[in-house]
């Protein structure tokens, strides 16, 4: 055999155990070949949903319709999940759509609260029930006054450190004080309080 033959016959030789060999170690099956190429990518389980509402209100009714409905002791003749939605609308009213003007007064803050038609309603029911709520939390005194557009609400305190917290804070921050919202929503459900 002429040596050019063989150098050739040796050349596909090896570039045909070359391409057998890469054959065997590199198999054309798509299926391995996608899973393997998405396999850090996030997948979703199967049973995920979605664990928001969707509206923050709607959000507050779910959540206690499901307390009372785990309760065996719900007595459903006094449940009211209306009154709650009309707090809750005027929560988002003053929240919202109220006005409240600052003025610096010694010791704290006075915040003239207005607003029109349901906002107004809304601010007449809330702001003096909360003031009574948290007249006394850190050592404040706390008071509503009925205005001609609104309501006056004023918290002072004796301690320079609260002066500036109260301050800080501005009417929705002191609107916010305290942590009975949630249990007062949970008893007026209940129809054990009245709004």
């Amino acid at each position: 055999m002429p040596i050019r033959t063989a150098v050739t016959l040796a050349l596909a030789t090896a570039v045909g155990l070359g391409s057998a060999a890469a054959q065997t170690a590199m198999p054309m099956d798509h299926a391995t070949h996608h899973a393997a190429r998405h396999a850090d990518a996030p997948v979703s389980p199967p049973s995920a949903v979605p664990t928001m509402p969707g509206q923050d209100a709607f959000g507050t009714i779910q959540e206690i319709v499901s307390i009372l409905e785990a309760d065996p002791a719900t007595d459903w003749t006094r449940v009211d999940i209306e009154a709650l939605r009309r707090h809750l609308v005027d929560m988002n009213e003053v929240t919202l759509n109220a006005t409240a003007v600052a003025t610096l007064v010694n010791g704290g803050a006075s915040y003239t609260v207005t607003g029109d038609g349901r906002t107004l309603e809304a601010i007449r029911r809330m702001v003096p029930a909360h003031a009574h709520e948290i007249d006394g939390v850190n050592g404040w005194t706390v008071k509503a006054e009925p205005a001609a557009t609104g309501v006056v609400l004023t918290v002072t305190a004796l301690d320079p450190r609260q002066t500036s917290h109260i301050r800080g804070l501005g009417f929705i921050g002191i609107m916010a004080q305290g942590g009975h919202h949630q249990m007062h929503h949970l008893a007026m459900a209940k129809g054990e309080v009245h709004h």
